[in-house]
């Protein structure tokens, strides 16, 4: 508060007391604008949260309705309500959405204690599956435990425990990275633990969603690409010997549905037919004639062919473009983490949901045999969509807290020079050198590649400074015998100087008696010295003159 007083010709008319106001960058350009609403309003948050939370949202009520218009005639023919799966879905969806939105607000840091733990318990809970008697069992395996009314899966909540485990371990153990043993050790071995456990079920599906998620945390942390594909072809080996009867046959009839089309490839079909009643706009939504008991699974694997039958092509495609705004969503929030346990843990919840929904579409079109896998957020099932939920609500944290700058309030008040400045490209190694500074790391002061490549080049650095260290004591002996003998080389130096300037002084004496001749009358040098003053002082006073012109 400033107190001021108000006077008119010398005369006190008003006093009073005002308020400071905040001071704001000058102009009405955005970047003033931009500075007032971070100062009346604080930080926003960044675009990616509410892109990921549209994109939830849309996909949960794109689920809701195509539930309702897939599932109503087996629910009306089996239970007598047609709403039935559609109650259920909605419960499931509200509790999920509730779950995500209370992950959201805890920080996805504190998750990192509970990731042994959660480890621990889905091998519980797997063991439990294949001993329990009260395990439930459908199509050909034995997945779910019954608890009173629900019906959990614990594979599901594997996939989110391997998920946290991998990117704790691989934190921790960051300058380890350079050797492959410590990549691949322990995050191999407990990867193919759960996946053994979940095979004996069995359940491919979920299988290769858990091999997919190992390794891609191994992927992120730096692991060679050839290390990858010899673990995969061992695995891919492993599963093929393991195989059921009926995944021989589903398999078979991915190679070829027409060869046995009212047994094993009977689905395939049904739903290629209900692509192409779709065409490009489709039949109209609830206007499905394959729902009819013609396509199995059509609420559950394959709604994703009910869609293209209601909905057309526009429709599949619109479903396809939100999963890949999601996944440029998570790659962008991951991009931006500052943190590697947050980047590991992005990453792999991004690649998580677009591997699960690729291998669904994949077994739908028929580009993959078919294995069971649900359409994430979109197809019907309560334990996939509640533990989805809570790994995109770690992810809706992740992007509250990702270092995200506006820059138009820096811009606008920034003079042109400085923004073309700001413009130009990092300099590269031999620019850099040219300019008198050493090659450093690139613009944020982190050295960029991978975990096990920082590692690795850290550790060349060292090796190459102990080198360095070792040449440049034999170079400074070295110049020290340099100087020693340049010493001797500067007292030779003066002595064949000092021995010329005899010489010279000799020579100039014999010069000048040679060049006397004899008889010659002796010059007289002081009045050649007396003859040249008058016209030094003459030339002066000339250019005074001109001076003065």
């Amino acid at each position: 508060m400033t107190r001021f007083q108000l006077q008119r010709k010398g005369i006190l008319v008003a006093t009073g007391t005002r308020e400071q106001r905040p001071a704001f960058p000058l102009g009405l350009g955005a970047g003033s604008l931009a500075a007032r609403r971070d100062t009346r309003h604080g930080a926003r948050l960044g675009s990616s949260y509410f892109l990921i939370l549209a994109l939830v949202g849309t996909l949960l009520a794109v689920g809701l309705v195509m539930v309702l218009s897939a599932s109503s005639v087996a629910a009306f023919a089996r239970h007598h309500d047609s709403y039935l799966y559609l109650k259920r879905q909605a419960v499931w969806a509200g509790t999920g959405v509730v779950l995500m939105l209370a992950v959201s607000r805890v920080d996805y840091r504190r998750w990192r204690r509970l990731a042994v733990p959660l480890l621990l318990l889905s091998f519980v809970l797997l063991l439990v599956v294949l001993v329990h008697p009260a395990a439930v069992r459908a199509y050909g395996s034995t997945r779910w435990i019954r608890l009173g009314p629900l019906t959990i899966q614990p594979a599901e909540l594997a996939k989110l425990s391997l998920l946290l485990f991998s990117a704790d371990v691989l934190v921790r153990k960051e300058r380890l990275l350079g050797d492959v043993r410590h990549l691949l050790v322990p995050v191999l071995p407990v990867m193919l633990a759960l996946a053994l456990l979940v095979l004996a079920e069995p359940d491919l599906g979920t299988t290769m969603l858990l091999c997919v998620i190992g390794f891609a945390m191994l992927f992120l942390a730096g692991t060679p690409l050839r290390v990858l594909g010899a673990v995969s072809l061992v695995g891919l080996l492993g599963g093929l010997t393991t195989m059921r009867g009926y995944q021989r046959a589903r398999l078979t009839a991915f190679l070829d549905p027409a060869g046995d089309p009212q047994s094993s490839g009977f689905q395939l079909l049904q739903g290629h037919l209900a692509f192409g009643s779709g065409g490009l706009l489709g039949v109209g939504l609830g206007q499905s004639r394959q729902k009819w008991s013609f396509l199995p699974n059509a609420h559950t694997d394959f709604i994703f062919a009910v869609i293209g039958e209601e909905l057309g092509l526009l429709g599949t495609l619109a479903v396809l473009g939100m999963f890949i705004t999601l996944a440029y969503a998570g790659v962008r929030v991951a991009r931006r983490s500052t943190d590697p346990f947050g980047r590991y843990l992005a990453g792999g919840i991004t690649i998580w949901i677009v591997a699960q929904a690729l291998v669904n579409l994949g077994a739908v079109v028929g580009l993959l045999p078919i294995t069971g896998v649900p359409l994430p957020l979109v197809s019907f099932g309560g334990s996939s969509m509640l533990v989805l939920l809570t790994a995109l609500g770690m992810l809706l944290n992740l992007a509250k807290q990702e270092a995200w700058r506006p820059r138009s309030a820096v811009l606008a008040t920034a003079t042109p020079a400085e923004r073309r400045d700001r413009r130009r490209p990092a300099a590269t190694a031999p620019h850099r050198a040219a300019a008198g500074r050493a090659p450093g790391p690139a613009r944020g002061g982190r050295a960029g590649g991978t975990p096990a490549q920082r590692a690795a080049a850290a550790r060349r650095a060292g090796q190459a400074d102990g080198r360095r260290r070792g040449s440049g004591g034999l170079e400074s002996e070295a110049d020290g015998r340099r100087r020693g003998s340049g010493g001797l080389e500067s007292e030779a130096d003066g002595r064949r100087r000092g021995s010329g300037g005899l010489e010279g002084e000799a020579g100039t004496r014999a010069t000048g008696d040679h060049a006397k001749p004899s008889g010659s009358p002796p010059v007289n040098r002081g009045a050649g010295r007396s003859g040249q003053a008058p016209r030094r002082r003459a030339n002066d006073h000339r250019r005074r003159n001109a001076d003065d012109r």
